[in-house]
């Protein structure tokens, strides 16, 4: 008899353990996940809620350890699954089990339908910047003219990005919002050019406004990466229903031209994050848009100090409870050069850090400025983490 212990993440190595035996790779997937071992925080709990938890949960075989109104429990996800079922446990638990089928992560989204057909998520996305603004923080006035547009889109995509979203309106800290004419002015040539000279590239513009985003959609795009999620302009969500575009739902707060403005998160970053952008799926499927349609996004250094922006890319597994795809954009952000002690032009490095670390935590589409290193981290991340 032989005994080995498997090593790395449990669910990895009982996945393969089950593909070497001939299982098939979507029930493997699905029966490794049920090992996924995940943890909870439970406060201001009644102490016969907390009873009842400790009875159950030991039954379940989930550990439970608790305080005075307190608990933290963990376990496999099927165990944990079993306790979330208000209709089987007992009557003090029905309110947690109910909160806790909510909070249990769904299963992670395997693709991504744009208005150019769906998007495979079983390997990493990289979705290349290309701004055509005078003053973005990191590469304004750069590309402006069509021809240097174009050569630094075909660098994006030679360096392994999959998608160029386009933007003609900064978000930096402190810029001025434009006019509707002037965004169009900005992005509708390169678009049109794009989509005829690189027609491999899927093309995303970056914008709140639904007067640009369907001009865009009329050059070429198929994606519309809206960093307001969807609270500018009423009118984005039925636009992008009908054009059946792929929707980027980015969280931030205020007014534009003040997206990058300082915001207090007295719930915790993590959970006032998760609960907007639950919002923003909302508006978004109430404005006709299809779940398989929507991508999610943190807004990393959008309203977040560098602390709660590290914060939230550490919490990154948490927002897999919406259901829909991850996508990060830490490229060259102010919290890299805080842990680094970089400026904006020596963060590609650290960017790539980050998204190999954001792939072990869920993410799946990456938005950076230099695809190339953070192709390269990612295959590292993605040999080690296949899923």
């Amino acid at each position: 008899m032989k005994l080995v212990p498997l090593a790395g993440r449990t669910e990895d190595a009982v996945r393969n353990a089950l593909l070497s035996h001939g299982w098939e790779g979507d029930l493997s997937r699905t029966t490794a996940d049920s090992l996924e071992l995940l943890a909870y925080h439970l406060t201001d709990a009644e102490p016969a809620t907390l009873e009842a938890l400790v009875r159950t949960g030991s039954r379940l075989g989930v550990d439970v350890i608790t305080g005075d109104d307190w608990a933290l429990l963990s376990g496999p996800r099927a165990r944990l699954s079993a306790l979330a079922r208000p209709w089987t446990g007992p009557e003090p638990l029905a309110e947690f089990a109910a909160a806790l089928g909510h909070a249990l992560p769904s299963d992670d989204p395997r693709s991504w339908h744009t208005a150019r057909g769906p998007v495979s998520l079983e390997q990493p996305v990289i979705i290349g910047i290309l701004n055509l603004t005078p003053d973005s923080f990191s590469d304004g006035g750069r590309h402006a003219a069509v021809a240097t547009a174009l050569a630094r889109a075909a660098t994006l995509l030679e360096g392994g990005a999959r998608a160029i979203d386009v933007g003609g309106e900064s978000t930096r800290p402190g810029a001025v919002p434009v006019s509707v004419d002037e965004e169009l002015t900005r992005v509708i040539p390169l678009i049109t050019t794009l989509a005829r000279r690189l027609p491999e590239a899927l093309i995303s513009i970056d914008t709140t406004k639904a007067a640009v985003a369907g001009a865009a959609l009329d050059a070429g795009a198929a994606i519309v990466n809206d960093v307001s999620g969807l609270r500018h302009d009423p009118a984005l969500a039925e636009l992008c229903a009908e054009r059946r575009a792929g929707v980027i739902l980015m969280h931030s707060r205020g007014a534009p031209g003040e997206l990058t403005a300082s915001q207090q998160y007295p719930g915790g970053v993590l959970v006032e994050v998760a609960t907007e952008l639950a919002q923003a799926v909302t508006r978004a499927r109430r404005g006709g848009i299809p779940a398989d349609a929507l991508v999610v996004d943190p807004g990393l250094g959008f309203g977040k100090t560098p602390e709660e922006s590290i914060e939230l890319l550490s919490g990154l597994g948490t927002l897999r409870v919406l259901g829909r795809p991850l996508l990060v954009g830490p490229s060259r952000k102010r919290f890299l050069g805080a842990l680094t002690d970089r400026p904006v032009e020596q963060r590609d490095v650290a960017t790539a850090a980050a998204c190999a670390l954001a792939w072990e935590a869920g993410a799946r589409l990456f938005r950076v400025h230099e695809p190339a290193l953070t192709r390269d981290a990612l295959r590292v991340a993605r040999a080690i983490r296949p899923r």
